[in-house]
């Protein structure tokens, strides 16, 4: 993996150059196997119920409505959620924190362990294992029920619907946590596109902008911007992959301190922002706001950017209600969310996430919720039942073991080829 080396901006350091101005005025597919099969995109074109299933006919032979409202009641008191909460809450216990399957798979070089996933080196291939670990502020804050899969499977559906605009590096998917990955340099830069003025970590947009920062990663932002408001463009915010505490850089920054060329910097973040555009459309189809989200791209043997990591999961973007967005905002409420965004202001709440050594557990009930929010979002833009196993399965195959079962075959299968 790449290392990374820590940028400290200034206003003064930004270059003149890399800086776009923001108003506050509004204004051939790449083959990729999988060894499991996943639900291709579905355009909605008709009411669609809360697990949407939009199989539709070609958008020229059927009528074109508008996206379904989508309510915090569909959250809350849904029938879907009572068919999940049992089963949440009995796996609250048996979550996925911690892999060693160093010592379960064989061939297996090394372990990187990510905030969230868990990299093994398998030689030609890259082993990566979505645990469900919670992770804000840069830290670890508690173990989700479920939140591996969920997140593993709504990248592996963003992934096999986007590769008319870029190739990504994923083999296969021989497990619900894990995908087989073809090895590649990683650029050291997250790339952060935002389309909103919102956020409460210490590099988000509202928190930069209300200290009084418009000049934020070569983006001139205007005065005026009021929190949760739409930027009248999309904007991009990278920053870079520093081990302890992610920082903010311009482009210039990243083309001069050598993390890459001007042309890897162009192409990925032509890449970053076309994503983005795509997944707002998608989103908005079927109900949703995707607010901001982050990319992570690596060049492959044979030259190519590939997009790696994630793609538009619960975990690395904020997906808001759009039905209710426009009034709660001209009343100055806090838009409805379904991500992670209500136990991050928990945690700000009740403790300093940043420098307290020792943080509060989270209580069960906002554990059991965001499990049912991960899930509630996966199958709203799928429109597919993610398949959850209960309790009582596990107690006959662990999690762990199932992992080890499925990569070791998986990994033996590719060697042969």
């Amino acid at each position: 993996m790449a290392q990374c080396v820590r940028s400290t901006l200034t206003p003064s350091r930004i270059p003149q150059s890399s800086i776009r101005t923001v108003s506050a005025k509004p204004a051939a597919f790449a083959s990729v196997s999988f060894l499991r099969t996943l639900p291709e995109f579905k355009k909605c074109t008709k009411p669609c119920s809360l697990v949407m299933s939009c199989q539709g006919k070609p958008q020229s032979q059927e009528e074109q409505i508008p996206p379904p409202q989508l309510s915090l009641d569909d959250l809350v008191t849904s029938k879907r959620k009572g068919e999940v909460l049992g089963t949440i809450k009995d796996s609250l216990s048996n979550c996925l924190s911690e892999t060693n399957l160093l010592e379960t798979v064989p061939g297996l070089k090394s372990r990187i362990k990510g905030k969230v996933r868990d990299i093994y080196d398998a030689g030609d291939y890259l082993v990566l294992v979505t645990t469900d670990r919670l992770s804000a502020f840069d830290r670890n804050l508690a173990s989700i029920p479920f939140k591996g899969q969920v997140l593993n499977e709504t990248s592996l559906w963003w992934f096999n619907n986007t590769q008319h605009i870029t190739p990504n590096a994923i083999v296969s998917s021989p497990d619900k946590n894990v995908v087989i990955a073809k090895k590649c340099s990683v650029f050291p830069i997250e790339f952060v596109v935002r389309g909103y003025v919102t956020g409460s970590t210490d590099t988000s947009l509202w928190t930069v902008y209300k200290k009084g920062v418009r000049n934020y990663c070569g983006n001139v932002l205007s005065d005026g911007l009021v929190k949760n408001q739409k930027l009248p463009a999309n904007i991009l915010t990278p920053t870079t992959k520093a081990e302890d505490h992610d920082v903010p850089i311009t482009p210039n920054e990243i083309v001069e301190g050598g993390f890459m060329t001007q042309a890897e910097f162009d192409e990925a973040s032509m890449k970053a922002l076309s994503l983005f555009e795509f997944g707002q459309r998608v989103a908005k189809e079927h109900g949703l706001i995707l607010v901001d989200t982050k990319y992570e791209f690596g060049r492959s043997s044979d030259g190519s950017i590939l997009l790696i990591d994630e793609i538009h999961t619960p975990d690395s973007s904020r997906y808001w209600l759009a039905g209710s967005y426009e009034e709660r905002f001209q009343k100055g409420l806090e838009p409805e969310n379904v991500d992670k965004e209500f136990i991050r202001l928990w945690f700000k709440e009740n403790c300093n996430p940043y420098e307290d050594e020792v943080l509060p557990a989270a209580p069960a009930e906002l554990v059991t919720e965001l499990a049912w929010r991960y899930i509630f979002l996966y199958e709203t833009i799928t429109g597919s039942r993610i398949d959850i196993l209960p309790t009582q399965l596990y107690q006959q195959e662990p999690i762990h073991d199932r992992i080890s079962r499925n990569t070791s075959q998986a990994l033996s299968s590719l060697r042969q080829l």
